[in-house]
């Protein structure tokens, strides 16, 4: 069944074989196999042990199942399409679906892609979602963990741009960096059935961007392509170049005139030729001069000479004929002995004003620059709202602290220009650098990805807002930068890392102890009951998780990262056009209605208290299908009566479980379904205090903690391997499939649920 399933995939890969020849030279150890079927197969790639630098680099060439035969990373079934000594490796990978018939009853597919050594381009590739009705979403857990999903949603054919993937029928998000694996599902709103006609499936799949282009065909013909090409970052071993060079027997760039190169995707570097020098760096004598001469005609003309030197070429001119003989120069022109003196002074002559043009034109050019530069600056300034902002900040100045305005020189000379060691965090809405201001204070800077210049207004005053907020439990944000194309926030810079890595790491939980725990969640409630009722307008973070939450030395808890909050006026809900959120912690009544209140924010942290009191993290493949999702899982728990057994052990020893119980009730209650049914983050952080006190003056009273109705979820968690997708209100008549390669597993995986 498996090799049927990869024959029909390795079909539809054909063509781009085909139309996309390898582009990776033929370089082998001598006796080595140079070619798989349409691929070449370069040093430090092989197919015999004699022939790879390490078991990493080990090409499978299948000839016993297929003819012509077919090229396999390592001992998997991952099916290489094209290998590059550039560090790129492009492979293919299988489409997740979720299908509906008539009648409505749906047919899933997920699907995965898992390596063993390198890792997944997060330059060149999109996780992709396609359908008029869809929810797709991919998780990761080899190298680093991640989640992220996207929202693709239309009601007819005419309402998708082709070559668009900005959410209408179409949806695109980046892979996180230094990752290794994936695997995507998809599910739908409404069964796809007000869009069946023409879009009957939903798709994710994670492609290399350059390699699809949306078009609106694509909502019903997708169905056909089981496969699309990903890229795939290689680099030699782990160390970096400066710690490979000093042992000469396993330094992997052999050959002379090369130069290392650290890997920007993981750990390991790479090799490549210098400048004038191409073939393959990884073989002794694999680095050959380039014939300028032959190849790029450098010199000028009829009476012009070329001469190849070593990594470069000279020019010259036939006898009786003087010049420098380049194309861009003097030329080549005839000798006159009789005049050669005046020949020279007009020579001279010619070079002292060209000279002199060029080192004109060069200081006009740089003032022109620079005019440039700023007048961009003042653009960007006026086009980020920058004239608002001071307005905003002159009311307030004097009554508080204000936002500073910073500018690009400011915080480009405290990033050292965005070097790449500078970045301490990265998310979906941009990446976080460590700075140094003028000043000496450390700062983290956010650089965001995009800029909407529809919310310009709303913007500004989110700045003016939350640079007014005065609590030691959040984040103080000191000003931003107005004079780049995308704004820049500038924050306090928090010490001691987030309460994820201080739930889920282990050598970092058992320094965390329950009264430690309980601290933490009494002070970060605290901050968002503040935000919710003592700042006008209200402020709803919309993303509350354990990553958002920082610690500083003394466990302090510290609420971050308002990237997707939003301002909404006393008394009122807001309507969003874009649900926004984490996976896991996203409140199930917002994502059906698209209502924003206070309460969201109330699921999220009951989410955390959950990580908090089990250790769990919100969505996890390691728990039982059914308990992928926390919220689930901790609910059903408790209505089981088994809280004893999720419980996080150290804290059972930690702390009293009347007190666990306590939290634990209080979790339940901020995980209702129904927001008004849940306490507000006031009465949650008065709450967690008064537990907090009575810690201190004496032991709990028995409570019995099982009295409550649970009430049953809404959304159960995405789907993954085998998960039977959209069960409830389809009378379990479904069928699901999961389908991958997988590198670590060494074989095809399809597993197969018939719905009984």
């Amino acid at each position: 069944m498996g090799f049927a399933i990869l024959f029909v995939q390795l079909t539809m890969v054909g063509t781009i074989l085909s139309a996309t020849p390898s582009t990776a030279a033929s370089q082998t150890k001598p006796g080595c196999a140079t070619t798989c079927g349409n691929l070449s197969i370069p040093f430090p790639f092989g197919t015999t042990p004699d022939c790879y630098l390490d078991p990493s680099f080990l090409i499978t060439c299948n000839e016993t199942h297929f003819n012509p035969p077919q090229p396999f990373l390592e001992l998997s079934n991952i099916h290489v399409l094209n290998v590059s000594l550039d560090g790129l490796i492009h492979v293919s990978s299988y489409t997740a679906q979720d299908c509906y018939n008539q009648t409505g009853l749906p047919e899933a597919q997920t699907a995965f892609l898992q390596l063993r050594y390198f890792f997944i381009s997060t330059t060149l590739n999109k996780f992709t979602a396609v359908g008029c009705d869809t929810v797709a979403v991919v998780v990761g857990t080899v190298g680093e963990n991640y989640t992220t999903g996207c929202l693709s949603l239309c009601d007819h054919v005419g309402s998708v741009t082709n070559g668009s993937c900005a959410g209408v029928g179409c949806c695109q998000t980046a892979i996180p960096q230094g990752v290794k694996d994936f695997e995507m599902a998809v599910t739908s709103l409404k069964n796809h059935s007000l869009v069946r006609d023409f879009n009957p499936c939903g798709y994710a799949f994670v492609v290399e961007e350059a390699a699809f282009r949306f078009s609106s065909l694509d909502l019903k013909d997708l169905q056909k392509r089981e496969t699309f090409p990903v890229v795939l970052d290689w680099a030699v071993g782990n160390e970096t170049c400066e710690e490979a060079m000093k042992n000469s027997s396993t330094y992997a760039c052999q050959a002379l005139n090369s130069q290392c190169l650290n890997s920007t995707n993981g750990p390991g570097y790479r090799c490549s030729c210098t400048s004038g020098y191409q073939g393959n760096p990884y073989l002794i004598d694999g680095c050959q001069d380039i014939n300028e001469c032959e190849t790029s005609k450098p010199c000028n003309g009829t009476y012009g000479t070329c001469t190849n030197l070593p990594g470069t070429f000279s020019c010259g001119c036939l006898k009786g004929y003087q010049g420098d003989g380049t194309k861009n120069g003097t030329g080549c022109y005839p000798e006159d002995q009789s005049e050669g003196s005046t020949l020279i002074h007009i020579a001279l002559g010619i070079s002292t004003g060209l000279l002199a043009l060029v080192v004109g034109s060069g200081w006009v050019y740089w003032i022109l620059r620079k005019r440039n530069l700023i007048k961009l600056r003042e653009k960007f300034f006026q086009q980020n709202g920058g004239i608002m902002l001071q307005q905003q900040l002159s009311k307030h100045e004097g009554s508080v602290e204000t936002a500073r305005i910073f500018t690009a020189e400011d915080l480009k000379k405290a990033t050292n220009n965005y070097e790449e060691t500078r970045i301490i965090g990265q998310g979906g809405f941009g990446t976080v650098y460590k700075g140094v201001l003028s000043d000496d204070r450390i700062v983290a800077i956010k650089k965001s990805k995009v800029s909407d210049q529809t919310q310009i207004e709303q913007f500004i005053n989110e700045v003016v807002v939350l640079s007014q907020i005065n609590h030691r439990n959040v984040v103080k944000l000191l000003g931003c930068c107005l004079e780049t194309e995308v704004p820049l926030l500038v924050y306090e810079f928090i010490t001691n890392g987030t309460l994820s890595d201080h739930i889920h790491n282990e050598d970092r939980a058992t320094l965390v102890s329950w009264e430690i725990r309980l601290k933490i969640a009494a002070e970060a409630a605290g901050a968002l009951a503040y935000l919710h009722s003592a700042t006008s307008p209200a402020i709803i973070h919309r993303d509350i998780k354990s990553t958002n939450i920082l610690l500083d030395n003394t466990y302090a808890a510290k609420v971050s990262d308002f990237g997707a909050s939003r301002l909404v006026p006393l008394g009122h809900t807001q309507l969003t056009t874009l649900v926004q959120g984490t996976f896991g912690y996203l409140d199930p009544e917002y994502f059906h209605s698209s209502q924003l209140t206070e309460k969201s924010d109330v699921y999220s942290f009951g989410v955390v208290l959950a990580e908090l009191l089990t250790g769990e993290k919100a969505i996890s493949f390691d728990r039982q299908e059914k308990d992928r999702n926390l919220a689930m899982y901790f609910v059903s728990s408790m209505k089981e009566d088994r809280l004893f057994h999720i419980l996080d052990k150290r804290m059972l020893n930690d702390g009293s479980f009347d007190e666990l119980k306590e939290v634990a009730k209080l979790a339940k209650r901020c995980l209702r379904v129904n927001g008004e049914d849940r306490p507000t983050m006031k009465e949650v952080a008065t709450e967690l205090e008064g537990i907090i006190r009575m810690m201190e003056r004496h032991p709990l009273i028995e409570v019995d903690l099982y009295t409550e109705e649970t009430e049953q979820l809404l959304i159960h968690s995405l789907p993954s391997n085998g998960y039977k997708v959209g069960v409830d209100g389809h009378n379990g008549c479904t069928t699901s499939t999961t389908i991958g390669y997988d590198s670590i597993r060494d074989q095809i995986i399809v597993a197969l649920d018939d719905g009984r």
